[in-house]
């Protein structure tokens, strides 16, 4: 069979786990994988939803950090990205016809994997438009989901050489002129730690690039402005305090204070509303928090522990007070 995840020498596979492709709604072979503790009795399953532009790969470490708790882990790279089938002929565009075909493909991953192939309860934690992804579905997961967790949700914009405003109306000229299949910019930019927005921690940045390097199948370059138009239209529509008061799962933000990609008070603004929500600020952090240096990422742990019942709480709470 072929290799279906790949390692690193500084990012290995973790062990105990189950790998393979799931079929969607519409005939698409998303990849995925579980990933059990050693535990005889797990305390539940974290289903994990990456941002644009992420893979299975990129989250080992945290997998470990998770199963390390007693809790399994099950992920799957979306649509158009990482491992699984691009949508274009150009594999480097990060496009969508729909943003609902994102929430479509995680109701499949939970029917026909979470459900049947994992422990419950529950548990989600989405990174960035996987944050997106999530507010957009919660409504309809109230019998599934027991709490949500949702690292810099890609609820607004900010760090680009354009405003937000103008690469709107830019991309929603090119979707309606039949155009949506275009990127705005076809730069590809080389990875660069001294002016990145992501992390502050340079050897996990560097760890992120050489896997980029060993296995560029699994990246992307900009997305397309289809894609950008969708996320738009879905942002303003899981902003409004009407959608915010349908969800009922409970649910902490945990909003990085120096995100250079989602504003910080987007994210503060999203939890006023949020009946559900509470926001948890951590301090000086950038825009991937798990990828960050141990301090701020000790910090989100914690308070991603807290709040996941039977997940080792008493023992995390003094870690929490590092990013506060």
């Amino acid at each position: 069979m072929d290799q279906v995840l790949y390692s690193t020498p500084d990012n290995p596979a973790p062990e105990n786990r189950t790998e393979g492709f799931f079929e969607t709604h519409d005939g698409h072979q998303l990849r995925y994988a579980v990933f059990r503790s050693s535990g005889q009795i797990a305390k539940g399953t974290v289903v994990i939803l990456h941002g644009r532009n992420e893979y299975i790969e990129k989250y080992f470490e945290t997998i470990r950090d998770l199963t390390g708790k007693g809790l399994w882990v099950a992920t799957f790279d979306m649509r158009g990205q990482g491992g699984s089938p691009r949508l274009l002929k150009s594999r480097n565009h990060g496009h969508i016809r729909r943003f609902a075909d994102y929430e479509r493909d995680l109701d499949t991953f939970l029917e026909k994997v979470v459900l049947p192939d994992t422990r419950l309860p529950f548990y989600l934690l989405a990174h960035s438009t996987g944050g997106l992804i999530a507010l957009s579905a919660a409504p309809y997961l109230t019998t599934r989901i027991d709490r949500m967790v949702l690292s810099a949700p890609f609820i607004g914009l900010t760090g680009q050489s354009a405003s937000p405003r103008v690469i709107r109306a830019l991309a929603g000229t090119l979707t309606a002129l039949g155009l949506g299949f275009l990127p705005l910019t076809s730069k590809l930019k080389e990875p660069n730690f001294s002016d990145n927005p992501l992390t502050s921690d340079e050897h996990r940045f560097e760890r992120n690039v050489a896997m980029m390097k060993a296995h560029p199948e699994l990246t992307l370059g900009p997305p397309t402005a289809r894609w950008l138009i969708e996320a738009f239209r879905t942002m303003d529509r899981v902003t409004s305090p009407y959608h915010l008061f349908s969800i009922t799962i409970p649910t902490i933000v945990i909003a990085p204070t120096r995100d250079g990609v989602v504003p910080y008070t987007a994210q503060e603004r999203l939890s006023r509303y949020f009946r559900a929500g509470q926001l948890v600020p951590i301090n000086g952090a950038r825009h991937e928090i798990f990828q960050e240096r141990d301090i701020y990422r000790a910090a989100a742990l914690a308070a991603f522990h807290a709040f996941i019942p039977g997940s080792d709480a008493e023992e995390n709470q003094d870690v929490a007070a590092l990013g506060t």
